[in-house]
């Protein structure tokens, strides 16, 4: 892998590729849809994609030019595709262990319309009994009655998009929020008490220095988080940074990938001396007794995923699916009562085996008998070439009983997991 940050996705969200989806699959989703309910957990993600501006590192699907008519008219498709899902056969009766409202910026919407739309979404799914509620926000979008809001609506973890505390790199970067906006969004946000609040912070943006990175980090000690999610800062194609330098023939000036390994290094080593715990390649946490990540735990460990909203990602009964996107498809699918499915994949057992194990190794080790258990494989086995390599380079610190990557591993996880990935002509259920 080159050092220097070029343009191109780095992060490993899913396996298969997302490139190998396709429209072709769709009647296979959809079948599934209607054939009886798994015993996986289920969880639901829901994609609000407004924005006050669009970052110009982003590559999700958002919207900034919305009117409140737009997000009405977006609010009802929300709730009229959770109808559609909820009463599929697959779907119908099963209790959601987790809900996570993404985006785009789900905290744009106004008290009235979340108010509105969660009535909309609790007509089909209830969460009362989920044991995770993620919502997240860009710090300029909350207000105090606001955070008080989605306290009452059942959010149990915020997660604040901060990046960055220095206001430069905020505006070269393109964030819609300055610093001092993080500070009064934090304060009514603690004074809410919600069960688990959580800071995301990118290493590497734009520039960045070691000493602004280090003010960051200080900051954000000073907030008493319970988790902090630290990102290295990467180009996919699909951004204004790289849609910029190709009209330009300039490179977006972002840190190499050994500068953004050492500024995060430093972080968790900032971290963990005042009492936080690695628990991923991206996350610390103050309490691991208390504070856990359901939605990435489940979602990593096999469950079904039912995916709302404009280009959403979703997996169900053995089926990975995205939905229409773009606005007009999308919308026009689920006010004819059709699901707005577009593209898919149906992994054989083995990629699915190797989707947990690349996704497991995020966390920084692998339960090798659990795998063992689910898919008939024993992973030390049939991957003994790669540990093996792992461990003359210095990314492991221990095989047996079980993976265990060093902190130079865990910094670079995402650059080794192509190393278990199979080319798509090999595809054999095996």
């Amino acid at each position: 892998m080159s050092e220097s940050t070029e343009p191109g996705s780095y992060f490993v969200a899913n396996y298969p590729p997302f490139d190998r989806w396709t429209a072709a699959a769709v009647p296979a989703v959809l079948e599934a849809f209607a054939e009886s309910p798994t015993a996986a957990a289920l969880g639901l993600y829901l994609h609000v994609p407004f924005c006050r501006k669009r970052c110009k590192f982003c590559y999700f699907r958002v919207y900034t030019d919305t009117s409140a008519a737009d997000v009405e008219r977006y609010s009802q498709g929300l709730a009229r595709e959770a109808a559609l899902v909820a009463q599929q056969p697959a779907v119908a009766g099963r209790t959601l262990k987790y809900v996570y409202f993404g985006g785009g910026t789900p905290s744009f919407l106004s008290v009235k319309q979340l108010e509105k739309l969660v009535a909309g979404l609790h007509a089909s799914f209830g969460w009362n009994d989920a044991q995770e509620v993620t919502f997240e926000c860009e710090p300029g979008t909350l207000s105090e009655p606001k955070v008080k809001a989605l306290r009452s609506l059942g959010m149990t973890r915020i997660s604040l998009g901060v990046e960055n505390f220095d206001d430069s790199i905020l505006e070269a970067n393109g964030r819609a929020h300055l610093s001092g906006e993080i500070g009064r969004a934090w304060d009514w946000i603690k004074a809410a008490d919600f069960p688990n609040t959580n800071v995301d912070l990118i290493a590497g943006m734009v520039g960045e220095t070691l000493e602004s990175w280090q003010r960051t980090v200080e900051k954000t000690l000073a907030l008493e988080a319970d988790s902090v999610t630290i990102y290295q800062m990467e180009l996919p194609f699909n951004t204004t940074f790289v849609h910029d330098a190709r009209e330009s023939g300039a490179v977006a000036p972002v840190a190499d990938w050994a500068t953004k390994r050492a500024w995060v290094d430093y972080a968790f080593n900032r971290f963990t001396e005042q009492g936080y715990v690695v628990s991923s390649a991206y996350t610390l946490v103050r309490d691991p007794q208390r504070v856990h990540f359901r939605y990435r735990d489940m979602l990593w460990e096999g469950s079904d995923l039912l995916a709302l909203g404009v280009a959403s990602f979703g997996h169900l009964s053995g089926h990975h699916y995205q939905n229409a996107t773009h606005w007009d498809e999308y919308l026009a699918a689920v006010e004819a009562g059709r699901l707005p499915v577009v593209r898919g994949l149906r992994p054989t057992q083995r990629e699915l085996l190797i989707r947990e194990v690349v996704l497991g190794l995020k966390r920084g080790s692998l339960d090798v008998e659990r795998l063992r258990s689910k898919f008939g494989i024993d992973p030390l086995k049939e991957w003994a070439a790669q540990w093996r390599a792992f461990q003359q380079e210095g990314w492991l610190s221990q095989v047996h009983p079980g993976p265990v990557l060093s902190r130079a591993g865990l910094l670079r996880v995402d650059a080794l997991l192509a190393r278990f990935f199979e080319e798509p002509g090999t595809r054999v259920d095996r």
